[in-house]
């Protein structure tokens, strides 16, 4: 009995003690968790785009706002779409890994099928870049700047173009490259084999001067 009255003497002494510890985990809990970092969803250093907003009057004399339709992003030109290559495969060989491939710089429309043969690999093909005049052989998945090699075969070249919009979306298709025909001099050459050439005429003597210089 003596011993129960002696604990409920030090009981309030302990209640308080208790509540200031617990005072002090909750703020150091909350400290914490105002310390950790929560990064924003806007970037402040990135250059705001205006807001578009079209407005139409309906019959009812209602005004209604009306989105604007997602257009294709801009495709950058040639010369800065080499650029931007020549800046990844330097970044590449700096932190050595693979390089891309020079075709990820062009756009589908701007490559000729020249060429398709068979290699230990499998099918490949030989495309042409137009805007620089030069050849490549690529094979199925090589990248390019729009889209991607899905599969060659035996006259035609199966890509996947890939179209992004400014909203963001994508939009993917299927498109077909031939081979490319040869033109009425390549045929001719094809069809007749090449044509020797023709030996040089021989003087008569009505082509030789009648006096010569001395």
């Amino acid at each position: 009995m003596q011993f129960t009255k002696k604990l409920s003497r030090f009981a309030p002494p302990l209640c308080a003690v208790t509540v200031a510890l617990g005072g002090i985990i909750i703020c150091a809990s909350s400290a914490v968790a105002q310390s950790v970092y929560r990064p924003s969803q806007n970037d402040p250093f990135a250059k705001r785009r205006p807001i578009v907003v079209v407005a139409k009057r309906t019959k009812n004399n209602k005004v209604v706002v009306v989105k604007p339709a997602p257009t294709p992003v801009a495709v950058p030109d040639v010369q800065a779409r080499i650029d931007r290559y020549k800046a990844q495969k330097m970044s590449a060989m700096n932190a050595q890994s693979p390089a891309p491939k020079p075709v990820t710089a062009f756009l589908l429309d701007e490559m000729q099928v020249t060429g398709i043969f068979r290699t230990p690999r499998g099918y490949a093909a030989m495309v042409e870049a137009t805007p620089i005049k030069l050849s490549y052989v690529i094979y199925p998945g090589e990248e390019f700047y729009d889209g991607q090699l899905v599969a060659v075969e035996e006259n035609r070249l199966v890509f996947r173009r890939v179209t992004i919009f400014s909203d963001g979306k994508r939009d993917i298709k299927v498109e077909m490259k031939p081979l490319r025909k040869a033109n009425a001099v390549t045929n001719a050459m094809s069809s007749r084999g090449a044509s020797p050439v023709a030996p040089p005429p021989v003087p008569t003597m009505a082509s030789v001067p009648s006096s010569l210089p001395e």
